[in-house]
Parts: structure tokens; sequence; C-alpha cells
């Protein structure tokens, strides 16, 4: 079924206790987590939505009771001109994850087919192109047996311009906003336009979208979390690992 994005403008409230639900779920990532470590398992978590949609409450919220050790948070800005002088994915290939890691990426390899799209920053034929290329670098990290997460976070405009808003008026938050939010703001057609056409082209069976209704944060963030724990549960064995025998006889030797 086509993703359609006014499908995820209810705003409804968490319908539970919110702290015992987040709670609940920081324990079971973390829990996850470890799997990965023992397991030698990897995963990327790829985030995309709307300026001000909660992205980064999701990231701060996943990552509360995880071992920085084993994951990274990459927030992906422009690419630098090193970079631009690459293929767009070589960036990103030098942030894969290694066995047992977990890589957060904050907006991603979709900027290709979204803002560069908008904004004119690459040729219609580099954008077009970029879906097959973005499918098949998906379709190699799952061949690699890296587990991939695609979430976008959806928010009304209603809500985009309230959050902007408080955040330009609050002294503490003005550094999260810049001129070009406000742009973009009047290229929200293009970008919706540019958004249905990145489902399509890349909602593919081996890295599926999930879209998260953003418009309540404290809904967001349970949504996006119960979201991420189950495909990463699915992806990795959560049978703690055999004791090592050597292991255990020192430790009741030294320990009792």
């Amino acid at each position: 079924m086509a993703i359609n994005l006014s499908d995820y403008e209810q705003g409804a409230d968490h319908p539970g206790d919110y702290d015992a639900d987040l709670a609940d779920l920081q324990e079971r990532l973390a829990r996850i987590q470890v799997a990965h470590i023992v397991h030698k398992r990897r995963a990327i978590i790829a985030i995309e939505g709307w300026d001000a949609a909660g992205k980064g409450g999701v990231i701060q919220r996943l990552t509360a009771k995880w071992d920085p050790r084993y994951f990274e948070v990459w927030p992906i800005g422009a690419p630098t001109p090193e970079e631009k002088d690459k293929h767009f994915l070589w960036r990103f290939w030098a942030r894969m994850p290694l066995s047992g890691d977990v890589h957060v990426f904050d907006r991603t390899w979709y900027g290709r087919v979204l803002v560069e799209r908008v904004e004119g920053f690459a040729t219609e034929a580099e954008w077009k192109r970029a879906y097959d290329e973005i499918n098949e670098f998906e379709a190699q990290q799952r061949d690699c047996n890296t587990t991939l997460i695609k979430l976008f976070v959806h928010v009304s405009q209603e809500t985009q311009d309230k959050r902007l808003k408080k955040r330009f008026e609050d002294p503490w938050k003005r550094w999260k906003t810049g001129a070009e939010d406000y742009r973009n703001r009047g290229k929200r057609d293009a970008y919706l336009k540019a958004m249905h056409d990145m489902f399509k082209q890349t909602d593919t069976r081996w890295a599926p979208w999930t879209v998260i209704d953003g418009n309540d944060k404290k809904a967001a963030r349970i949504a996006a979390l119960t979201a991420i724990a189950d495909q990463l549960e699915a992806k990795v064995d959560m049978t703690p690992p055999p004791m090592d025998p050597e292991l255990e006889k020192l430790v009741r030797e030294t320990l009792g």
C-alpha cells in the first residue's frame, strides 16, 4: 500500500503512562544493544523527517541507556567540498557500523532525493538516478548482515509552525533553527512531492519505511522507539551467550 503522509497527522496523545512506558522501552533497548554486542550483529537506524518534527528527541531517548562505546550518532549536514567531489554515497559508506555496533543517522542519504532535489543542488538526472543507487546501497547492507531501519517523522504544517516559532522565541533553542528552515517552509508542496516519490521508489521489501505521526511528541517517541525495538529484536538472537566454564570456575574460586 502506498504511503500517504496525510494519514499521519492525527496527533493523538499517548494512551498509557508515558514515563513508565518510556522507561520500559529504554530497558528493552538496552538489552537489545547488548544482544548486538555479544552476537556481533550490526544495525543502522536512519531517521528522516521535517524540520522540528522531533527527530532529535527520538534519538536522545533511544540512546539514553545505551553503552556509548557501541553506538554512534551521525548528524548529516551539507557535504564538504571533498565529499561533493565524490559519489554522494561515499560519505555514508565511511560511516557504516562495525560488527556489534549500532549507528544512528540524523538525516541520511535521502537528502539526495529530498533537499538536493528541491533546492536544485542535484541535477534532475542525478536525483532520478539516485533511487536505484539508494536501493542497491540498502540491499548491500542487508547482504552484509546489517539490519537497516528507516523512520520518517511527519508533522503537519500547523505543528511545524508552532515548534519553529517556539524555538525562535527561546534563546536557548534558537541555535537549532536558521533562515533555511523558514525559506523551506514555503516549498512544502515541492517537498511533499519529493517525499511521495521517495516512498514510492524506495519503500522496498528489504528496506521498508516506517512513518511516525510526530504531531504529539510523547506519542511519537513511544511509537518510534517501539518500532525500532521491534525491528532490531527481530534480527538479533536475544538468547544470552553461554557461560565460559573457565571464567565460572575462576569466579567461584575467587568469590565463592
